[in-house]
């Protein structure tokens, strides 16, 4: 699996903990929903400014968000 599909997971994971359709989530970080959608799809290589923004609205650090295990 590369990377830009872990990172997706992640999210969808941490997403899903927090019962949040995608589109309440992109709404609660100001991103577009279809943008968020290629995020947990693995079809978007993001910005450190969006990962920072996706960390934020799920209330951890980056550091929090890789240091898990599958």
């Amino acid at each position: 699996m590369d990377i830009l599909s872990q990172f997706g997971n992640r999210c969808k994971q941490l997403r899903n903990e927090l019962n949040l359709s995608q589109e309440t989530f992109a709404l609660k970080i100001n991103m577009d929903r279809t943008y968020y959608s290629s995020v947990e799809s693995g079809r978007r290589n993001i910005s450190l400014k969006n990962i920072q923004k996706i960390c934020n609205g799920f209330n951890i650090s980056i550091k929090d968000f890789f240091n898990y295990k599958v």
